[in-house]
């Protein structure tokens, strides 16, 4: 007999990089004493960093297995067969002490054609940023093809970037084809396509303790470019306490926010897993099957076989997340 579905919790898949620092640590309490953490991988089917289960009977199965064993009491149903065996999300926290890169990835049809991937349309949610901190995201004018390789090839990319100074509670939405790079002081969440295709256009110079810089695509990335995009990036949404408020929904994912501060019933009308990040404070989510409580910097999977819960707290914000 299969064992019910459940709230699911995972390993976090920690990742050190050149432009990391230490708050995923400070602020979110991933076990690292490692001063250039960047990344946090909460759920993970990318080949080769795939997220194990860290709670209840399924403790130790990588998410992949959960997956192949459970199939749309998983996803739900139209998502299983939209996706098959494939978790279609990647979600992060990311914590920028140095500048990223300034980067930008294909869309479906040019990441299945060139790495039998996923396309990654993604969005940001600013959890804290120090003073003056910035998101770049886009151009600060309109922009064709030749004008962008002539600032490209003169080194003077920066000069024609869009930064944006950010503040906690900031959200952007970045699809595939749109420039950016998440700038230095920022923490964030990171909601995305299951894909790890990144096209680096500039580096900033840098170089590593052996002299070396980092591989740049543009060779590449300039297919992936689409220059007609209009500027609405930034997302408005409302924050009404205690209900869901849509953020962000395009054909890849749906994230609402959510504060709370009581006890609050809710029903899986989706078809669809829902992810809770939890970006502030406390909550205990509450299911016929087992409860499970997140903090601050904590992520739980909730299958789509799970139609009726409660979320119960004194104070939390949450980013709800669905396909």
């Amino acid at each position: 007999m299969k064992t019910l579905l459940y709230p699911l919790k995972f390993q976090p898949i920690l990742k050190d990089k050149i432009w990391g620092g230490e708050k995923l640590h400070r602020y979110l309490n991933k076990n690292s004493n490692s001063k250039q953490l960047g990344e946090s991988w909460e759920i993970s089917a990318v080949p080769g960093d795939i997220s194990i289960v860290s709670n209840g009977e399924f403790k130790g199965k990588p998410l992949q297995e959960l997956l192949e064993m459970h199939k749309s009491d998983l996803l739900g149903s139209k998502n299983y067969k939209r996706f098959a065996n494939n978790f279609p999300l990647l979600i992060k926290f990311i914590d920028a002490k140095e500048d990223l890169s300034i980067q930008l990835h294909p869309n479906d049809e040019l990441a299945k054609k060139r790495h039998n991937s996923l396309g990654k349309t993604e969005m940001w949610y600013v959890m804290q940023a120090d003073k003056d901190s910035n998101l770049i995201v886009g151009f600060n004018q309109e922009m064709n093809k030749e004008t962008y390789l002539q600032h490209l090839e003169s080194k003077t990319l920066t000069s024609i970037l869009n930064f944006d100074r950010v503040k906690e509670g900031d959200t952007y939405f970045i699809e595939a084809g749109r420039l950016h790079a998440i700038g230095a002081g920022v923490l964030l969440a990171e909601i995305q396509q299951t894909s790890d295709v990144t096209y680096r256009v500039y580096d900033w110079d840098r170089v590593d303790d052996k002299g070396n810089e980092r591989d740049l695509h543009n060779d590449i990335a300039i297919d992936a470019f689409d220059f007609n995009m209009k500027d609405n990036f930034r997302v408005d949404y409302k924050k009404r306490k205690n209900v869901s408020n849509e953020m962000v929904s395009c054909p890849f994912f749906t994230t609402n926010f959510i504060e709370l501060d009581s006890k609050i019933e809710k029903q899986n009308l989706v078809d669809s897993f829902i992810i809770y990040l939890c970006v502030d404070g406390e909550v205990e989510v509450i299911t016929e099957v087992s409860n499970e409580i997140i903090a601050k910097g904590e992520t739980l999977l909730l299958p789509a076989a799970i139609k009726k819960y409660n979320l119960n707290t004194k104070y939390a914000k949450l980013l709800e997340v669905y396909v």
